[in-house]
Formats: C-alpha cells, structure tokens, sequence
C-alpha cells in the first residue's frame, strides 16, 4: 500500500497512524481564545475524538501551548514539569530609580511565595515557585520588558503585582507572551493558521507539513529519565502495579523524589508512565514496597502474561512475586 493512501477521515495513512500512536501538537496561540477553544480547533482540525492541552494560557496571552491527541493525552502530566519561559511588559504606577528596580528584580530570582490571581483556574492558596532567570530587557518610562524563566504554575500577573509592592509604586501586567516550553522554543511550534494549512495539503495528498506538527511521544518523553525494568516488573506495570527496587534493571539518569519517570521493558518498550516515591539515590533505603507509582499504563496488558500467576497453581509453595521479579 503506498505512503500517499488515505484514510475515510481524507488524511494519508501515515498521518492516521501518527494520531494513533499519539501526538502532541505546540501551538502558537494568538490572543484571544481560551486555551481550552484552541485545542477544540485542532481536534476539530484532525477529527479526533478528544485533544487536551497542558499549561493553560489566559485568552489574552499569546505563545507556546502544548495540545495532545490520542494515546499521548495520557502524558499531558510530562508537559506540566517543563519550565517555562516568557517576555512581557510589566509597567510600574510610579518611577523607581534603576539601581533600586535592579535590586528588587534580583531578590525576585529564586524560590519566591505566590498567591495565584483571583481569577485563576486554580485554588488560591500561597505557595513556593521557583523564577530561574528574570532579566530588564528594556525600559521605556514605566514600561519594562522583562524575560522570565520560571517553574511551571508560577503566575507572571502575580509576579508583576508582587514586583510593584516590593518597589512600593505598584505594577501590573500589560503584555505577556510564553516563548519557551522546556527544550522547546517557538521555531518549533504552529500557528493554527499554518496548522489548517498543513491539514488541507494532508487531505490532498502532501503529509509533510502535518506530520512535522504532529510531535511524536518519543520526542517527548526522552526529555525525562528512563528506568528499564526486568521482565516480571514489566508485566505487573503492564498490569497497572508499581514498581519496587528489585524490579528495576537500569536507570537513565538520576531523579528527585516526585519525578515523572518514563517505564521501559527490556526490549525497550514504552510502558507507562510513573512517579518517584522517592528519589533514586534513597531506593536502597526501602527494602520493601514501592519505589516508583505507576500513573498511567501505554500498553495493552493482555499482551503481558501475569508472571505471578504461575505461582499460584494448586499445590505451589511460592508465594506470589510482586512488580520486582
């Protein structure tokens, strides 16, 4: 069957098994829209069933948005732990001297304490984010553009107000715009005009720009590290079971406790999706349970034979194996 064969839904065949197998889409949202219309759009546009999206951006702001279609919008939790980098205006209700602006903006990097605005998605309790990098990138009167990089979930408007307490003038934010996501920066991402684009060339036969949008899981989830697992703690993950320290083969990378963790099997397969119950240089401190939770399962578990079944045969002394075989 040829590359160029399409599917009922008018798209080639290799875009449909892309869907399939999962996709995420990084959309250059415009002004305007809710970020959960956006991903309404590119379902519509792939005429899927569901597109979910990760990190949502009020309608006023523009960038970067992550949007999942198919099996990847059970990862749409990954897309959450990327930091996340911005360039907006912030404009000051009085004038500060530049030494004293500059002093305030490097007290704000670091761990900071935020109360989400009051019109956020989110309960407003105060919390601890964490902002990487924040730079003066020009300032023009009371307006300043500011490059900020930060912990995912901080909130710039309550950066800008908490900015303005701190040089006792007040500030709010005027302009704001996500460049970056993670490893990825906006040469990588499509506008929804590009995207209709591409899905119009898909359904008369030219694939390339679609498939070019649609992000392969495999591109995302190598950002994060990789724990293989021996046979038996791959079947029971397969299963929806965690995982305890003797079940694991090898690591990737050294991760903190709480960390997404990406589940592989010997061959190499893509398991799931887990979580550290503790970080991986403590696992030797727990000799019993679980050291990573499974979060969300990728693969079929028929197609992985219940290992510890066989110990339970009629007149079998052994007792059952857990996910650490």
């Amino acid at each position: 069957m040829s590359a160029a064969a399409t599917d009922p839904a008018g798209f080639p065949l290799e875009v449909e098994a892309r869907i399939r197998e999962g996709a995420f889409l990084l959309v250059d949202k415009p002004r305007g829209p809710t970020s959960h219309q956006v991903a309404a759009w590119v379902r519509d546009l792939l005429r899927v069933d569901r597109a979910g999206h990760a990190g949502t951006l009020d309608p006023h702001v523009s960038g970067l948005l992550w949007v999942g279609v198919g099996p990847a919008l059970k990862l749409l939790p990954l897309l959450l732990d990327f930091p996340k980098r911005y360039v907006g205006v912030i404009d000051l209700h009085g004038s500060v001297p530049a030494a004293e602006l500059a002093a305030v903006l490097a007290e704000f990097q670091g761990p900071i304490f935020q109360t989400p605005p009051v019109r956020s998605a989110v309960r407003r309790e105060r919390r601890i984010r964490t902002i990487f990098h924040l730079q003066l990138l020009e300032q023009r009167g009371p307006h300043l553009l500011v490059d900020v990089t930060c912990e995912s979930g901080t909130y710039i408007r309550s950066l800008a107000v908490d900015l303005g307490e701190a040089l006792g003038v007040g500030a709010h934010l005027a302009e704001l715009r996500r460049i970056g996501t993670g490893p990825f920066r906006e040469d990588r991402a499509v506008s929804l005009h590009a995207l209709t684009d591409a899905v119009v060339s898909a359904q008369a036969g030219n694939a390339g720009a679609l498939l070019a949008a649609l992000h392969p899981i495999e591109e995302v989830r190598r950002e994060f590290p990789q724990v293989v697992l021996k046979p038996g703690a791959a079947a029971a993950v397969a299963h929806g079971a965690g995982v305890a320290r003797g079940g694991i083969r090898s690591i990737s990378r050294p991760f903190a406790e709480g960390a997404h963790v990406i589940l592989l099997s010997g061959e190499g397969t893509f398991l799931g999706l887990g979580s550290a119950v503790v970080a991986s240089d403590r696992f030797s401190s727990r000799p019993h349970g679980w050291v990573i939770e499974s979060r969300r399962v990728m693969v079929d578990p028929a197609e992985f034979e219940r290992l510890w079944d066989a110990d339970r045969r009629p007149g079998s002394a052994r007792a059952p194996a857990t996910a650490s075989r």
